[in-house]
């Protein structure tokens, strides 16, 4: 099962047999609007918070994967999440109110491809027969704990990149219709001394760099193995540093197979800056988007690295550079498991 140092082989290939994405009012007037299960007309959702807001957005991703699903609520055995919220309280707060055995999870926007890998690494050793998998996160939130609450209207730089208001969830289950969980490998906290929280995508693409070599040599597979290579957050600045250090590492991978969830969500012309990020944007970019590809059969494998950034803001006032991650899910598609 463990191949090489860091990634796991799913020898019994867990199946995603759905999905649950939801959005909110900037999301629906995105370049993928058709991936949303739901989509709100307002940042509150009726809610007295963000924080509650992005709680409630968790909350009905769920519910809408298990409602896509055959099974019944009581038949999932864990819940899998976690956010960028303080003690990822929407997280485990939409735990409480989806009353399911929950594992929290922080490895901020690279949480969505780690919870996804732990519930296949679950299920595929025996340890349950469903587990619903996911992360929200919701930018008025993000932005009155990382930067400045949105009232303030502070300039942002080119490289400064907008949270996406939205959650995705995935029911993964041990048989069944659907795309298979075929491998995963573990990322390592990579800092390269960048201390700038407006420029996340420079900050990450270090760590997505050495989880897709890393992913590349113990699966001993090309990247034309992949229909695409998909990163998580890293917009355009952080697209751009990463191909050019596969390039140089002698990876050849060409612009059109790597893709990146932070600039898919959104179209061109909204003013994302470097584009969009949040545990939400491989989310429901994922979820939503990718995986309807792979059902119509335009996509047949895809490996989907979601990068995130460890920092915090203690952290970034007491002038720590950034420590970022990156996870890998190998997903590929296939006939129905017996």
């Amino acid at each position: 099962m463990l191949t090489g140092h860091r990634t796991w082989i799913f020898k019994n290939e867990p199946v995603i047999i759905s999905t649950g994405t939801v959005g909110g009012p900037f999301e629906a007037n995105g370049n993928i609007p058709d991936a949303f299960d739901i989509l709100h007309g307002d940042m509150w959702l009726k809610q007295s918070s963000f924080e509650k807001a992005q709680r409630t957005l968790m909350e009905e991703a769920s519910q809408v994967a298990v409602k896509n699903s055959l099974i019944q609520k009581e038949q999932v055995k864990f819940f899998i999440s976690g956010d960028l919220i303080n003690q990822i309280t929407p997280s485990s707060f939409a735990a409480k109110s989806l009353d399911m055995p929950y594992f929290g999870l922080f490895s901020a926007c690279a949480t969505s491809m780690e919870s996804l890998a732990l519930a296949a690494f679950i299920i595929n050793g025996d340890g349950a027969d469903y587990i619903l998998s996911g992360t929200a996160s919701h930018n008025a939130a993000t932005e009155k704990q990382f930067r400045y609450p949105t009232e303030y209207g502070g300039q942002k730089p080119p490289t400064a990149q907008w949270t996406v208001t939205g959650a995705g969830c995935a029911l993964v289950a041990k048989n069944g219709e659907g795309p298979r969980v075929t491998s995963a490998t573990i990322g390592k906290v990579v800092d390269m001394g960048i201390s700038d929280p407006f420029n996340m995508g420079a900050a990450m693409a270090p760590a997505a760099v050495d989880t897709i070599e890393t992913h590349l040599r113990e699966r001993n597979v090309d990247p034309t193995y992949y229909d695409l290579i998909i990163t998580g957050d890293l917009g355009h600045i952080g697209r751009e540093i990463s191909m050019d250090m596969l390039q140089k590492k002698n990876i050849n991978i060409t612009s059109d197979m790597y893709q990146d969830c932070g600039l898919t969500v959104y179209r061109e012309g909204q003013p994302v800056l470097a584009g969009a990020s949040g545990t939400a944007s491989s989310a429901v970019a994922v979820y939503g988007h990718f995986l309807k590809l792979m059902k119509e059969q335009q996509l047949n494998r895809i490996l989907v690295v979601a990068t995130g950034s460890l920092h915090s803001p203690l952290s970034i006032q007491q002038n720590d550079a950034i420590p970022c991650i990156a996870h890998a899910v190998s997903i590929e598609s296939g006939s129905d498991k017996p």
